[in-house]
């Protein structure tokens, strides 16, 4: 997720480094923090590939950059807008980078196709706790903490998929 936010960003215009780990640490920072460790080797395969470039910023002083996307690297953003991967559908925080960035996808069918498979994810029972292969529900939950994450996540779920169904242009199932 961390090269499919560095495209996105890029998408929106040239940066020089320092900013662009700024934006994806305001983005992602929170549940994954970005270090100049894996920034910097993720920018110098994407330039590797060809999906951006690096050109010196005789303003900002020796050894800093302008990164800016290539045609290639737009196409390889809008792909991976197109058709994330399981795992990015499932996953909160990189559901929401590849939200993040789906408005630049040109094709609105292409968006709610991937608002789709957010939504059909949610609408699955699901648990963090299960007695067997049943999710159980917060009020079957002794433990006041597990109670708390099933609930909040719950409150969590449904706004998102209320969200969801207005962005589709869906009437909610529990609209008349």
């Amino acid at each position: 997720m961390l090269e499919l936010a560095i495209l996105g960003f890029l998408a929106e215009g040239p940066l020089p480094g320092h900013e662009l780990r700024r934006r994806v640490s305001d983005l992602t920072g929170y549940t994954r923090p970005v270090s100049d460790g894996s920034l910097y080797p993720a920018i110098n395969r994407l330039a590797k590939a060809g999906l951006l470039e690096r050109q010196a910023d005789p303003r900002a002083g020796a050894g800093r950059y302008m990164l800016s996307l290539t045609e290639a690297g737009r196409a390889e953003m809008l792909e991976r807008l197109r058709k994330p991967a399981d795992h990015e559908i499932t996953d909160f925080t990189r559901f929401y980078t590849v939200l993040s960035f789906l408005s630049h996808l040109p094709d609105v069918a292409e968006q709610h196709a991937v608002l789709r498979r957010r939504l059909a994810f949610l609408e699955e029972p699901a648990s963090f706790f299960y007695d067997g292969d049943r999710p159980m529900r917060a009020e079957e939950v002794a433990d006041p903490y597990r109670r708390g994450l099933l609930l909040t996540a719950r409150a969590t779920s449904r706004a998102e998929r209320a969200w969801l169904r207005e962005a589709l242009g869906e009437q909610s199932p529990e609209t008349p």
